[in-house]
């Protein structure tokens, strides 16, 4: 059909003497869409543009080529250049256009960026307003020439290319997105054109075909197309106005575009390859995935970086079925080129899934190149992530040639005694990747796993422990406690499984000899840190359920749920552990050690625990597995009201005579002597026993010092005390000693005894009366006694009783400390009878 075509002309900016009108109007075009395509002709000249320009100048200046959708989804197609005015007006700017109705396509099924060059665009309006020549029905047949040059053009653009393309598909989308128009600036319009037309070839029909575009404007602010061409002059203003600017005639761009299919596109262009294009849109897949470009550019020998070429393998590793035989082998070869260099660990993962993809579905000789690859990053790349291949991947010669080259450096790495600061995961992958190239490693299993065992704590600890959790009741916080925490909805968060959890199941499940080494070293070091061993165990299953005792691995596996069944009863907790080792602790002491750690870790028990625990086995028991250490800190740690801290001491220094040493043997001494003192008869010299034990005890425990004083005090406070000790005591003038006398002489238990026992308080009155040169310490407390606690005591006796004590005093000493009594108690009544006298006088 013939398409409507349309001329308009306007003067230059400036000429107010003419005004643009359309000087001829096809059949079709209504007065409203004439309305609608007179703004879309507007030209204004660039600046600078002589005001009388010469031919050659004229010719110079940039043509706007436009293509828009109007509003009733029809378009238009169409060209603005400048023409050769009239006098009053040098320059004027003559449009031809083409309508072109809703669904009504182009003559040719052309693209509309392809008529841009066609040679019947007129300048001037035909005589008698109709055009003899249509500028899209008569553009030769075969490739358009639109497309001549686009090679060169984009070689000469590569810096620009992929930044380019990659926001040319984003302005085809539908609906178009936000933030006005692409804005390319050239210095020529007819290069904005050629960005189109490499736009038209690399892009699907749909979206070339919503890219609305001009390639000439000063006002991009206020265009409604999707891309449009500006003069280096106004790129500054199209900035200003937020628009999104691509400076083709300046420096090349420093940062390169995250759109991968966009630096595909890119690199298919500057390959000269734009063929390719097609050739892709003809794989299954979405338009805009970088996968199958990638692909058919890979197999026709495009060079791409390493995201590109990840795309390509993740792509085929998703449709094995979509490629044959002969792109199959080019993608291959392709991929594991010798010259390539700047692999990432994404492209080898992407690789690892195509290998796991075309394993069995094509023959090993197209496979085993890939198979190679990987099993070489394994080795000198250190990528533990990779998905190794099937062991019989290499059988045949591919295997020996490669298990000659890398055997040797892995069993180098192996037997290396960096081992124990070697990633777990790369420990797993020469593991596996040994077994796959079928060497022996059996005589170094033994030092790799003990190697690894600690390894695999560490790096659990350190990828997956968060902050501690506040300790609960009675201080007690027991394995996995942090990761017990409830989450935001109110359940509790599961272990998280450390990085090399996957590959390290794998590797146990294929290889029997390294699950057992490994599971024996793990078992042997579980009781020097068993909590670190239960959560581990925790995040990681491991496969301990053969023949293998393995007593401690099964308690600390145990660990997690008896803590979540039995809270916080240690006690039971203690004995569900013991059970779940399958071994007697007469049988195997270092159970002890395990339990021990699993339920009380860094913690002391009590003391009512401890001695759970010291009878749980026999000293011999307790003395290989040292345990012995955590119940001497539980007596030393006990509270100072527990009275069952002195009888472990006493047991514990009968049961572990070399064992315990030092300060805590001086510390549990002195505790044992506390029970003495209390309960039995201790040996002399005790008083100075006491205060040497401290001392060698030193840095005490607070509780055992408050303790051993206050046992000490509350003897020399008996009235049967020695007289030796009493005597060495208070010579001694140790400050803190007196100090625990004068707050035990102050307690309750002694005030009673001394208003209702006249002997007491008779012996009490000669006690601190008797030594008046001791020293300022005992002086000033034996003072102080006398007026705040024996005077009140005194006061509130009857007189019988005060007479008994003062004829008490006097029988046990001498008349002399008799009459001092009395002066004692008379002074204080006289001092009263007297403050009374002068009180009364003064009134008077």
């Amino acid at each position: 059909m013939s398409l409507a075509q349309v001329h308009h002309i306007s003067a230059a900016a400036g000429d107010e003497s003419a005004e643009g009108r359309f000087t001829a109007v096809g059949r079709g075009v209504t007065a409203a869409l004439l309305a609608e395509l007179e703004p879309l002709f507007a030209y204004v000249l660039p600046d600078g543009a002589p005001h009388r320009p010469t031919d050659a100048e004229l010719r110079s200046l940039p043509q706007a080529f436009t293509y828009a959708v109007l509003s009733d989804g029809s378009r238009v197609v169409g060209r603005t250049a400048p023409a050769r005015g009239e006098s009053s007006a040098p320059v004027r700017f003559h449009t031809h256009a083409v309508h072109i109705p809703v669904g009504v396509p182009l003559p040719g099924d052309r693209l509309p960026v392809e008529a841009w060059r066609s040679p019947h665009w007129a300048t001037v309006t035909p005589a008698g307003g109709a055009s003899l020549s249509d500028p899209l029905g008569a553009l030769p047949p075969g490739p358009a020439p639109v497309r001549e040059g686009l090679d060169d053009f984009a070689v000469s653009r590569g810096p620009w290319l992929a930044a380019v393309l990659a926001d040319l598909r984003r302005a085809s989308e539908e609906p178009p997105p936000a933030g006005g128009p692409v804005v390319l600036v050239e210095r020529r319009s007819a290069d904005v054109a050629r960005w189109l037309g490499l736009a038209a070839v690399a892009l699907p029909r749909e979206s070339a075909e919503r890219l609305t575009f001009t390639t000439y404007t000063r006002r991009p602010g206020s265009s409604a197309l999707r891309v449009v061409g500006v003069a280096p002059e106004d790129a500054a203003g199209a900035r200003e106005a937020g628009l999104r600017v691509h400076v083709c005639a300046d420096r090349p761009p420093v940062e390169a575009t995250g759109d991968v299919w966009a630096r595909t596109a890119a690199r298919v262009w500057r390959s000269r390859a734009p063929e390719l294009f097609q050739e892709a849109r003809g794989l299954p897949g979405d338009p805009f995935a970088a996968g199958p470009l990638a692909v058919v550019a890979l197999c026709a020998g495009v060079g791409l970086g390493s995201e590109e070429r990840a795309a390509a393998a993740g792509w085929a590793a998703e449709r094995p079925y979509a490629l044959d035989a002969k792109r199959v082998g080019q993608l291959v070869e392709a991929l594991t080129s010798p010259g390539i260099d700047d692999r990432t660990g994404s492209e080898f993962d992407a690789v690892g899934r195509l290998f796991g993809a075309l394993d069995g579905r094509c023959p090993a000789s197209v496979t085993a190149p890939l198979a190679a690859m990987l099993v070489t990053e394994a080795v000198r790349g250190g990528n533990g992530s990779l998905e190794l291949p099937r062991r019989d991947a290499f059988v045949g010669p591919e295997g020996e040639a490669i298990a000659g080259v890398l055997g040797p450096e892995i069993l180098t790495e192996l037997e290396s005694g960096a081992g124990g600061s070697r990633p777990v995961a790369r420990t797993v992958q020469l593991l596996r990747v040994a077994r796959l190239l079928g060497m022996n490693t059996r005589e170094l299993l033994p030092d790799v796993a003990t190697r690894l065992a600690p390894a695999l704590l560490r790096e659990t600890k350190a990828e997956t422990e968060g902050p501690e959790m506040p300790e609960g009741p009675e201080g007690y916080a027991g394995p996995g406690r942090p990761e017990a925490a409830p989450g935001p909805s109110g359940a509790s968060k599961p272990p998280v499984a450390p990085a090399f959890a996957p590959a390290l199941l794998e590797l146990l499940d294929e290889q029997f000899d390294v699950r057992t080494a490994l599971l024996g070293a793990l078992d042997r070091i579980a009781p020097e840190g068993p909590g670190a061993v239960a959560r581990f165990l925790e995040r990681v299953a491991l496969p301990f359920t053969g023949t293998q005792a393995l007593p401690h691995l099964r308690m600390c596996a145990e660990a997690p749920g008896a803590m979540t069944t039995l809270g916080r009863d240690r006690t039971a907790l203690w004995h569900r552990i013991l059970r779940a080792a399958g071994l007697s602790p007469f049988a195997e002491p270092l159970v002890l050690r395990t339990a021990a750690g699993l339920v009380w870790e860094d913690r002391a028990p009590t003391v009512e625990e401890a001695r759970l625990l010291l009878e749980a086995a026999t000293s011999d028991a307790h003395r290989a597995a040292g345990t012995w250490s955590r119940l001497a800190d539980a007596a030393l740690g006990a509270p100072a009201n527990a009275e069952e801290a002195e009888a472990l001491a006493h047991d514990l220094l009968r049961a572990f005579p070399q064992e315990i040493q030092g300060r805590e043997r001086a510390a549990l001494q002195l505790l044992a002597l506390c029970r003495d003192l209390r309960t039995g008869a201790p040996e002399p010299g005790w008083a100075d026993r006491v205060r040497t034990l401290r001392d060698h005890a030193a840095p005490l425990e607070p509780p055992v010092q408050e303790r051993a004083f206050t046992a000490l005090a509350e003897r020399l406070l008996a009235p049967d005390r020695p007289g030796a000790e009493l005597y060495a005591f208070v010579r001694s003038d140790d400050t803190d000693l007196i100090g625990a006398y004068d707050r035990a002489a102050r307690t309750e238990p002694t005030r009673t005894r001394l208003r209702t026992q006249p002997a007491y308080a008779a012996d009490c009155f000669t006690v601190w009366t008797a030594h008046p040169h001791a020293g300022p310490a005992w002086t000033t407390t034996a003072a102080a006694l006398l007026e705040e606690v024996l005077r009140p005591a005194v006061r509130s006796m009857s007189a019988e009783l005060v007479a008994e004590v003062e004829e008490t005093v006097g029988r046990t000493g001498s008349s002399g400390r008799a009459n001092a009594f009395r002066d004692w108690n008379r002074s204080r009544a006289l001092g009263r009878l007297g403050r009374r006298i002068v009180g009364r006088v003064r009134r008077g």
